[in-house]
C-alpha cells in the first residue's frame, strides 16, 4: 500500500518520513527520483566510505577524520540521488513494465525527461564539490568511479550479473575513503573494496527477487534469475567471501579488539539474513534488503570505536 504520508504517487518501497511529508506534492517526485524517501541506498553506498576513512586512520595512526565523515555523507546523498535519477532516464521504459516502479516519476509521466536530467545534474555538482574538497590522488579515484556507475543501468540487458556491476559500483567508497586520508591505495582498502563488492551482489540479489516474474516479462536478467532455486546457497556464498574479505582488511591495517566486535557483529547479521532468506515472499526480501542499511554501520560503529581508541591510547 502506497504510504499516505507522500500522496498518490508514492511508491509501494518507499519508506517515507515526516521531513518528505513536509514538502510541497510538486517535490515529491524529485525526493522519489533521488531515493530519498528510500534511505537504504545511501546508507549502502556511505557505509564503505565511512568504514574506509576509519580503517585508514588505523593504519596511519590519526585520530577520525570527522570533517571526511561529514563529506562523504553530503556526497553518498547526493551520488546516490544521481546515480538513480541517471538511472531511472535509462530504464523508463522498462520500469513502465514493471509493477513495483511503474509509478515512478519518469515511467508515470510526473517528471519529463528534460527535467530528470537537470535535476540529476544539480545533484552532480553537489557531488563534484565534495570531491574537490578531497586531496589530488582522492579526486582521481572518485572519478574512475564515473566508469561502472554509467555503465551499471545497461548491465541488465546483456549479462545476468548487474549486481557484479553495481559492487564495483557501491563499494568505490572504500577506495575513496583510504585514498582521501592516505592519499594513496593499499592492500586493506583493496581488501575492503573486495568484501564491499561481494556484500552489494549478496543483498543485491536479494532485492532482485521482489521483480523475478516482472523481470522476465521484461527480457531483463538479474542474479536472482540466474541462481533460481539456489539463491539462498549463492548469498551465504557471497556473505562468507564478505567476512573473509574484511577480516583481511583488518589484520592487514591492524585493527584491535573493537573493529574485530564490529566485524563479528556485522557478520552475526548477515547469519541473521540467511535465515530468513529460505521461502522468503517479496515483502521479506525489502525487509532484508533494507537490513543491510543497518548493517553496514555496524562495521563502521566498531572500526569508529577502534580509530579512536587506537589514536588515544596508542
Amino acid at each position: 500500500m502506497a504510504s499516505p504520508s507522500l500522496g498518490a504517487g508514492a511508491l509501494p518501497d518507499s519508506k517515507a518520513s515526516s521531513i518528505w511529508a513536509r514538502l510541497p506534492a510538486d517535490w515529491q517526485p524529485y525526493v522519489q527520483l533521488a531515493r530519498l524517501d528510500r534511505p537504504t541506498g545511501w546508507q549502502l553506498l556511505l557505509a564503505p566510505c565511512l568504514s574506509a576513512t576509519c580503517l585508514a586512520g588505523i593504519y596511519q595512526l590519526q585520530a577520525p577524520n570527522y570533517l571526511l565523515l561529514l563529506l562523504f555523507f553530503i556526497g553518498a546523498v547526493a551520488m546516490r540521488g544521481a546515480g538513480s535519477t541517471f538511472n531511472d532516464l535509462i530504464d523508463r521504459n522498462i520500469d513502465a513494465q514493471v509493477e513495483r516502479t511503474r509509478g515512478r516519476p519518469l515511467p508515470s509521466g510526473r517528471v519529463s525527461p528534460r527535467g530528470a536530467a537537470l535535476f540529476m545534474l544539480a545533484q552532480c555538482l553537489i557531488g563534484l564539490f565534495v570531491l574537490l574538497s578531497l586531496n589530488r590522488f582522492a579526486i582521481i579515484v572518485g572519478l574512475c568511479a564515473l566508469i561502472p556507475v554509467a555503465a551499471y543501468p545497461f548491465m541488465k540487458r546483456f549479462t545476468s550479473w548487474p549486481q557484479a556491476m553495481l559492487g564495483l559500483a557501491f563499494s568505490w567508497g572504500a577506495l575513496v575513503g583510504w585514498a582521501a586520508v592516505t592519499g594513496g591505495l593499499a592492500a586493506p582498502a583493496l581488501w575492503l573494496y573486495l568484501s564491499c563488492i561481494a556484500w552489494t551482489i549478496g543483498y543485491d540479489t536479494i532485492y532482485a527477487i521482489q521483480d523475478i516474474k516482472d523481470d522476465v516479462k521484461a527480457g531483463v536478467k538479474s542474479t536472482a534469475l540466474l541462481f533460481g532455486d539456489n539463491v539462498v546457497l549463492a548469498v551465504a556464498l557471497f556473505y562468507l567471501v564478505t567476512i573473509v574479505c574484511a577480516e583481511l582488511a583488518l589484520l592487514s591495517a591492524g585493527v584491535g579488539i573493537f573493529g574485530q566486535i564490529g566485524l563479528l557483529a556485522f557478520a552475526g547479521h548477515l547469519v541473521w539474513q540467511i535465515r530468513k532468506l529460505g521461502g522468503a515472499d517479496e515483502a521479506m526480501a525489502l525487509r532484508l534488503f533494507r537490513s543491510n542499511g543497518v548493517a553496514g554501520f555496524i562495521l563502521f560503529a566498531g572500526l569508529f570505536a577502534e580509530n579512536l581508541l587506537f589514536y588515544f591510547v596508542r
